[in-house]
Parts: C-alpha cells; structure tokens; sequence
C-alpha cells in the first residue's frame, strides 16, 4: 500500500485523540442506556436518559454514533382492530371534547381492546389508561372479545384506584364498552361514559399510541405460543417497564409514575 514501515508503526502506536476517546467513553454509555431498555429507546430517548443521569452531551451527537454503531429503535408494526357494527346497542357523545384536559389522577381514563396474533389465532388485550399520566391502570387478556373482557379490565382498575364519582371514562365505540353490563357497571360507580365519534379513532389517540408502542417494543418480531407466556411478557413490559421505567415524550420525559408523583 505504499507505507513506510517507520509511518505504519507510527500510526500504529499514536493514541486516540481527545474527541475519539470521549465518544468511546459515551458510546460505552448509550450502549448501557440502548441496552436496559432492550433496544425500544431510539436516541431522543437515550439522549433525555442520559441528561437525566448529569451528562452534558448534544442530541445529534448521541443521534449520530447510534446510526454509526447500528443502534436504533424497534420498528412500530399497527394492527387494526377488525370493524364490528351493533346499531341496537347505544352510543354515546364525545364529551372529551368539551371538558379541560385532566389535572389530577383519576379524572379521566381511557380503555380500549387491540388485537394480538398468537400461533395461528388472535387474542384480545384490554386496558384502562389514566389520561393524566399516561399510566396503564389495569390489564386483561382474553382469547374471547366480548364484554366481561372490557368490564373485567374496567372492574381492576377501579379496584386497584377507587375514583370519586364523576369520573370520565373514554372509550371508542366497540360493542363490549355498549354492552348492558358494561353500562350497568359505569352507572352504578357514577361514571361519565365518552365515545368516540364515528370513524375518529384519533379521539382515544393515548390508548392508540400505547398499543402501537406495545406492538413496536414487544410484539414486533416475536412469536408467542402459549397465552401464559404472553400473558408474562406483557405484565413484564407494562408493569416493569412502561409504567415505571419508560420516558414518555408527553410528560417531559418522565415516567407514568414520576410523572404522578411530582403533580
């Protein structure tokens, strides 16, 4: 290659600059960061992560060694939920949009079903969500999508916060939130029900998000065979990740449960 031997030793033996050992150093950081978080965070995450713990670096430095070194966030897969029509059963008005957005826990909640392809089949994850914090209130997962699936998520939920009356509560307009005892249910804990409006998914858009980013971090590229292995892998993900360790752009980048403890 037309270098000299005495050329070759010296590059050989010279030592990293200033600014290559630094970036070595932060790599060495978002790595652990990329890492702990099982590869969700793209690098507005690590970075905010890595702020959090003192370091004073710049975004598109942490953005650009992570395409450098291959690291980057799970693609985000949406599975549509299947249409089902029930016109005999009553639907009810947005009222979100007519009410401030929540100030406190246990204002306003959200719940809705998604789908989840397991083996050759789907099965069907309900959840309640405090639109305050974003926090996963309750869960439930069924390989049946009826009723009892929405109510039983609804009835945990309650359990584990019992809200005052007048609590709002935000579904889309699925038949197993229209059901008798789905109503029956809101009407005797005193419960506000809002629906979407026809063909506007976007006004459960924090129910939305979360399963997309669910689907994204978890699902994407995983098979499941068993509803107990699956069922493991989503208490793990909601209840010792989503909740208390993931950064949520829409609360400052804090957790569901920081997030609460410091309003």
């Amino acid at each position: 290659m037309k270098v000299s031997r005495s050329g070759y030793y010296a590059w050989a033996n010279r030592k990293p600059g200033l600014r290559a050992t630094e970036n070595a150093e932060l790599l060495l950081k978002i790595r652990r960061v990329y890492d702990s978080s099982k590869g969700r965070y793209g690098s507005p995450r690590v970075y905010q992560a890595l702020r959090r713990e003192g370091e004073q670096v710049g975004e598109n430095r942490v953005a650009r060694l992570m395409q450098e070194w291959g690291m980057k966030a799970r693609v985000m897969r949406v599975y549509r939920r299947m249409s089902k029509r029930r016109d005999e059963l009553k639907a009810l008005p947005n009222h979100r949009l007519s009410v401030e957005k929540p100030v406190a826990v246990n204002q306003q909640w959200s719940s809705d079903v998604t789908y989840i392809k397991l083996g050759r089949k789907y099965v069907f994850l309900a959840v309640v969500l405090d639109l305050f914090s974003r926090r996963i209130i309750s869960w439930r997962l069924d390989e049946s999508l009826n009723a009892a699936l929405a109510k039983g998520a609804l009835r945990e939920a309650f359990a584990a916060r019992r809200p005052e009356a007048g609590l709002l509560f935000h579904t889309d307009r699925g038949t197993e939130y229209r059901a008798q005892k789905t109503q029956a249910f809101l009407n005797q804990n005193s419960v506000r029900h809002s629906m979407n409006r026809p063909g506007q998914c976007t006004d459960n858009a924090e129910v939305e998000s979360f399963f997309k980013t669910l689907k994204g971090e978890l699902l994407h590229a995983t098979s499941f065979v068993t509803m107990r292995q699956l069922r493991k892998h989503i208490k793990d993900y909601i209840e010792g990740f989503y909740n208390s360790h993931r950064l949520h752009s829409g609360l400052g980048y804090r957790t569901p449960i920081e997030f609460e403890g410091i309003n």
